[in-house]
């Protein structure tokens, strides 16, 4: 049997999560760093506790030749990565969010730069230091065909990490967008003081938002009661090893934003996606409350307590 080649781009916690988890399969992985360690420095500074398995080669060259690429960096980076990248490989992207500007989604922007590659994303309920350590989880893979997403998952599924296909590619990628800015919200209810009830409600509510946002743009509302949905508002929304939860948790016990990402290395993806998705709800004729309430929070227009009411004051509605 053929040992697969895949390539990740991005070795932040989440790229290097992947490769870890493609190495312990069996595969041969190529993980793109930005500034690369030396070849016997095997623990990279956003997973330190992570030993790298011999099989993962890290390189400051962007790799050509693989069997399928993941690109692992930030979404508001992933234009000026992608324009770099060469070869033929099938694409599955892993970030999350809307793109600052355009209104993006993370396949927009590959279709825009790279038309001719084949495409998928990936996304789901994942804690980066968890699928690294090989502990069991799951997630979706999205392609325009469902052919297309059955071949990505079975070549990146392992003993420990269950992929599902899907041939939603647009619903997986609003729900992921969605959950990070949702997530902000749910910390700062928690870090509030608003209680758990509070928290309940916004992610209920939240998956209806999503749903309305994903409906008027073509996806399909099943698909936010999955994995890349549901699954991911409940973990990124409850677990403090979420960025965006952590950040909200701070932002409700009264710091101040700049303060908050001056003292931190990783990415909160919520706080650029919130207004880019609120924007793109917004053209389309599609009303997110918590999103927008969430936005004018990060935007500092107004503090938790004014948050709750205006969420609280709206006219009672149907489910």
């Amino acid at each position: 049997m053929t040992v697969p080649t895949i390539a990740v781009i991005g070795a932040g916690a989440w790229g290097t999560a992947l490769a870890c988890a493609q190495a312990q399969a069996g595969a041969n992985v190529i993980l793109w760093m930005r500034n690369p360690v030396p070849p016997d420095v095997r623990r990279l500074p956003r997973l330190p506790d992570v030993e790298l398995p011999g099989n993962i080669t890290v390189t400051g060259d962007l790799p050509t030749n693989a069997d399928l690429t993941l690109i692992a960096v930030p979404l508001q980076t992933l234009r000026s990565v992608a324009t770099r990248l060469s070869g033929t490989s099938p694409l599955v992207v892993c970030c999350k969010g809307v793109e600052t500007g355009t209104g993006d989604l993370p396949l927009d922007i590959l279709t825009e730069i790279l038309p001719d590659r084949p495409r998928g994303v990936f996304s789901g309920p994942n804690f980066a230091i968890e699928v690294a350590r090989g502990l069991p989880a799951a997630a979706t893979i999205a392609a325009e065909t469902l052919d297309a997403a059955q071949q990505y998952a079975s070549l990146l599924s392992t003993p420990t990490l269950r992929l599902y296909a899907s041939d939603d590619p647009l619903g997986v990628q609003i729900a992921g967008a969605a959950k990070n800015v949702i997530a902000i919200g749910a910390g700062i209810a928690i870090g509030a003081g608003l209680g758990e009830n509070a928290r309940a409600a916004l992610i209920t509510r939240a998956i209806v938002e999503i749903g309305r946002l994903s409906a008027a743009m073509g996806g399909r509302a099943a698909t936010i009661s999955g994995l890349s949905g549901l699954g991911d508002l409940i973990l990124t929304c409850t677990g403090r090893g979420s960025r965006n939860y952590s950040l909200g948790l701070a932002l409700g016990e009264g710091e101040r934003l700049e303060d908050i990402l001056s003292h931190r290395s990783t990415v909160a993806e919520g706080v650029a996606t919130a207004p880019a998705l609120l924007a793109l709800a917004r053209r389309y004729g599609v009303t997110m409350p918590i999103v927008e309430t969430v936005t004018a929070l990060l935007a500092g227009r107004f503090d938790p307590s004014t948050a709750r009411n205006l969420l609280l004051d709206r006219p009672p509605a149907t489910e």
